[in-house]
């Protein structure tokens, strides 16, 4: 049978500050980002299951990107926690803030692969990713390809 693609589009605001960047994105700002996550697949044929001609239950991948992403990074800020934002942080959380420290700079691009990995490991053996596409403005992405990363 084909293989098919599906992509199911997520949207979530989170804040952020890259530390030692040398222009605006330096300061504290946030981002309403949209997430495009496409998994690829071979329908199921059994005519007996409830996902029939499904290669994944849209609500089943929502369930994955939702817990994995969106309710972790929404209304959050993320800083890199090897730069002195730490202190930043810190004061935050002390402030009942969201914080999420990361072993990267959160910029649009370590982000995706972050997001990648997360999601990749929940998916079913049998569904691969095979893209994320993450829009932090609405003419500004990163794109994650698992044919770029085999």
């Amino acid at each position: 049978m084909s293989k098919i693609r599906i992509t199911k589009q997520f949207s979530f605001e989170t804040g952020h500050a890259l530390y030692g960047y040398d222009g605006k994105c330096k300061n504290v700002h946030g981002h309403s980002y949209n997430l495009h996550v496409t998994v690829i697949g071979t329908p199921i044929s059994d005519a007996s299951n409830v996902k029939y001609g499904m290669v994944i239950d849209f609500g089943d991948l929502k369930k994955i990107v939702k817990e994995e992403i969106v309710d972790v990074f929404d209304h959050a800020t993320v800083f890199n926690k090897n730069t002195p934002h730490v202190e930043l942080a810190k004061e935050l959380q002390a402030r009942d803030h969201n914080v999420l420290l990361v072993d990267y700079q959160p910029t649009s691009e370590m982000m995706v692969i972050d997001f990648a990995e997360k999601i990749k490991q929940r998916l079913p053996n049998n569904i691969k990713l095979h893209s994320l596409k993450l829009s932090e403005t609405a003419s500004s992405f990163a794109e994650w390809f698992a044919s770029d990363n085999d």
